[in-house]
């Protein structure tokens, strides 16, 4: 018969604990005093305890009640024994631990438990240390366990993109689980690369529609026309090409979460279209008069500032308040520094096993050069720096890049680009001929760079990579202003 033991009241006042760190054990035996003896031990070390006195008592207190942290099952009983419960509740209770109780001698049973998913053993009698060394071994084991499980979820809600590492990281990661059961839209704001649809899809994943879709719906990807249609779909014959109805975003997003990614791009008439579904959740599919009841969470990002293309004319002031419920403003990554080891070794895991690459070890340089560099493209630059690092099995080309920008304070490339939009402002006045003759010195200027940091500023080893003499590089570093970092 299955019995309870709970008694809060019998552990010594030095040893009495918090509830929530509490374990609650299951002691199955058929011999009383073996179940009363270590009911009574165990529950003088703070345990919660229920006791059975066999296989098939056992089962129906797993199947009644809250399962125990770990059962001590004995081998040996009458009707179903100890194997064969032990495979029921490995099948029916995964998470459960089991430890065996065996007298001495039968090892080969010992082994086929371990092998059936047994915990550990204890071999019958037993010392009380023996017993308290064999729980905490397990419980630890539980825990780590738990732990690896918590962990891999949440990397896998996050793709590895974002740590939650630093202080201002987990003030949106609490915001987010603040408001993740209501049906608030939530504006996310945040520079390019930042992490804006990792932190949408955490937001679905801590949420009650987790079990439902997300679906991801970039604004700035597509004209107006066919914007309209892949968010709200449209009837068989609504325009040329039409040819079957077509479900939009929103009804397959029905009961789950729609992601609006670059919501400031989206056309005024589209606004007002959205507008209309954020206020009773109706809408009509192009080509019909019906409309069409959804429940769907919103949720939007934008790098760009809504209350400033409000003031420009340029979005509607009654979507931003609508869409302004609640916002997560992302920091860059320059302002959680703490998440870059973390995130670099994320990556590097991810892209290695994905490439069937090595994992490499990053030099103390490079982690150093990272730890001062201003990422400018954010999460999704360093995610782009570590897959380059893997497939070509060399971390020398982005410390050349790193070191190069840290030193002009500017990105990679930027003076190139400098002149591109030079070229662009003033509409073709510069000449053909003045802007070859530009664009060559500031390739040429950065090959030296590149090639200067590369050997650690060792000028005969880069005029010999360069292919000029010693004097001519000389004459260049002069004429480029380069210095060393």
């Amino acid at each position: 018969m299955a019995q309870s033991r709970s008694r809060p009241g019998a552990r010594s006042a030095d040893r009495r604990r918090d509830d929530a760190a509490r374990h609650r054990v299951l002691i199955v035996d058929d011999a009383e005093g073996i179940r009363t003896f270590v009911a009574h031990l165990l529950e003088l070390r703070g345990f919660d305890v229920d006791t059975a006195e066999d296989g098939r008592s056992a089962l129906a207190l797993l199947e009644g009640g809250a399962a125990p942290d770990l059962v001590l099952l004995d081998v040996m009983m009458p009707g179903q024994d100890g194997l064969a419960t032990l495979v029921r509740i490995r099948a029916e209770h995964p998470e459960v631990s089991v430890v065996m109780l065996s007298v001495v001698g039968k090892t080969a049973t010992i082994v086929e438990a371990m092998r059936l998913g047994a915990a550990d053993y204890l071999n019958k009698p037993f010392e009380e240390a023996e017993l308290e060394a064999t729980l905490a071994k397990v419980l630890e084991r539980r825990a780590l366990e738990r732990e690896r499980q918590v962990l891999g979820e949440e990397h896998a809600k996050t793709g590895g993109t974002i740590a939650w590492a630093s202080a201002a990281m987990q003030r949106v990661k609490d915001l987010l689980e603040q408001v993740a059961d209501t049906n608030v839209t939530v504006l996310i704001q945040g520079e390019s690369g930042s992490g804006k649809e990792i932190v949408a899809r955490t937001l679905h994943a801590v949420s009650a529609r987790a079990k439902e879709r997300f679906v991801k719906v970039n604004c700035a990807a597509l004209p107006e026309d066919l914007l309209e249609s892949e968010l709200f779909g449209y009837e068989k014959g609504a325009f040329t090409g039409a040819a079957a109805r077509k479900h939009g975003k929103f009804e397959q997003a029905h009961e789950g979460t729609i992601f609006l990614d670059e919501i400031g791009e989206m056309s005024p008439s589209l606004q007002a279209k959205l507008l209309q579904v954020l206020q009773d959740g109706r809408f009509s599919r192009l080509g019909s008069n019906q409309e069409i009841a959804v429940d769907v969470r919103v949720a939007c990002a934008t790098n760009r500032k809504l209350d400033a293309m409000v003031r420009e004319g340029t979005f509607r002031e009654d979507l931003f308040f609508r869409l302004n419920v609640v916002t997560v403003t992302l920091p860059p990554l320059r302002e959680r520094r703490e998440e870059i080891p973390t995130l670099v070794a994320n990556f590097l895991r991810t892209f290695a096993a994905r490439y069937h690459k090595p994992l490499p070890r990053l030099s103390d340089r490079l982690m150093r050069a990272l730890d001062r560099y201003a990422f400018p493209g954010n999460v999704r630059e360093l995610e782009n720096m570590m897959k380059r690092i893997i497939v070509l099995e060399s971390e020398v080309q982005i410390l050349d890049e790193v070191l190069r920008a840290d030193r002009s304070g500017k990105p990679p490339g930027s003076s190139l680009l400098r002149l591109i939009e030079e070229i662009e402002a003033t509409a073709g006045e510069i000449p053909l001929r003045e802007v070859g003759r530009r664009a060559a010195q500031l390739a040429e200027r950065e090959t030296i760079d590149r090639v200067l940091h590369h050997t650690n500023w060792n000028r005969k080893q880069a005029a010999r990579l360069l292919g000029v003499s010693y004097k001519t590089l000389l004459q260049k570093i002069r004429d480029c202003g380069l210095e060393p970092l």
